[in-house]
Order: structure tokens, then sequence, then C-alpha cells
């Protein structure tokens, strides 16, 4: 980054569970064009790495005013630190693991957590349909609709460390096991045995409820 000068961190409107594509081997790179004042290239990091930091905010449970402050924290402290990265193509280390610290710093602050559920609205565009086929599809949805309702709700039965892992390894584009590691503190080597016990907990518990 040239002397003087600061990447603007306006990135207000970049969506916090979907992003632009950004193929990880092109981080290194984006992150030596922005040093140079690459604007375009500092707009590609924030697009393609979002996911990855609302995915470590969105796994900690924060309020919605407590996520968005600590989204933009971490970009502000990436733009400041942006020309001291040691190792470029790590980023989304450094990305993932100033989220979890940021995180971990409202936690401590708070006197008390409130869980909320984070709820995914889906705008569907109106179609002209006979009665029949309304029916069919309202019957459809609602099906659907409830085995992601039960599904949630177990989810939300397993453990914390589950829940946390599950949740950061939803981001899209997928996280590093890397970046996992930085953003939840656990050791690379163990991310991929504690997803499939996971997993398979979910399974279990969704084939219970359905032989239920």
């Amino acid at each position: 980054m040239r002397a003087g000068t600061l990447l603007s961190t306006a990135y207000d409107d970049v969506p916090y569970t979907r992003g632009g594509a950004v193929d990880r081997t092109e981080v290194g790179a984006l992150v030596r064009s922005a040093v140079d004042g690459d604007a375009a290239a500092w707009k590609a990091l924030v697009e393609g790495m979002s996911p990855l930091v609302w995915s470590v905010v969105r796994a900690h449970r924060l309020s919605d005013a407590d996520a968005h402050e600590v989204y933009q924290t971490v970009w502000f402290r990436f733009a400041q630190h942006l020309h001291r990265l040691r190792e470029p193509d790590k980023a989304g280390s450094w990305l993932a693991s100033t989220a979890r610290n940021e995180c971990l710093k409202v936690l401590k602050g708070l006197t008390r957590l409130t869980l909320t559920d984070d709820p995914q609205v889906l705008d569907r565009a109106s179609e002209e349909r006979t009665p029949e086929q309304s029916l069919i599809d309202s019957e459809e949805e609602a099906a659907q609709a409830e085995r992601i309702r039960r599904l949630w709700q177990e989810f939300e039965a397993l453990g914390e460390r589950c829940r946390q892992l599950l949740r950061v390894l939803m981001a899209s584009p997928p996280p590093s096991y890397l970046e996992v590691s930085a953003a939840l503190g656990i050791a690379v080597g163990s991310i991929g045995p504690l997803r499939q016990r996971c997993l398979r907990r979910l399974r279990a518990r969704m084939d219970a409820r359905e032989a239920a």
C-alpha cells in the first residue's frame, strides 16, 4: 500500500451470506495488488472472503448489531494490517482468526447472551399457476419447510462445538481447514474426524425423529 493511503473500508453493501467466488490460490496475489493500491483487488478480497468472515461471526451467535460491528471491525483491521501480512496467501486464516478473537471480546464483555434464530428468507418470484398447481405447490412447500424446521431443531440440539464447526463449514466458498482452525481454535487434523462425528450425530437424531 502506498505511504499515507488506506484502502476504503466501505463494504456495508456486501452480502453477508454470499459473495463473489475467489479462488484460494488467488488470495495472495490479490493481497499484494491491494497493498499497491489496487481498489479492484481490495473489492475482490472483500466480496470473496466475506462469507468466511460472516460464517465465523454466525458461529459465535452474536446479536445482529454485535455481529455487524465485529464484521466491520475485522475488515478495518485487515485494511490496517494489509501491508504487514507476512504470508499473503494465508489471508483467509488471518481473517478467520481475527473474527474469532473479536467475537470472543464481545462475548466476554456481555453480561448476558441472548441466543437468536437466524432464519433464511427466500424471495420467490410470483408465477401464474392453476388452482390445482397452486395447491400442490403449497403442500410441497409446507412439507419442505417442515423438514427444514425439524433439521434445524436437531441441529440446535447438537453440542456447541458441533454447531460452531458446521456453521463455519457452511460458508461459500468453503473455507480451508487452516481457516477453520484459525476461526475455531481446532487442530487441523481434528477437523475432518470432528465433522464426521457431528454429521453422524445429526443424521442419527434425524433418523430417530422420523422413526418416532
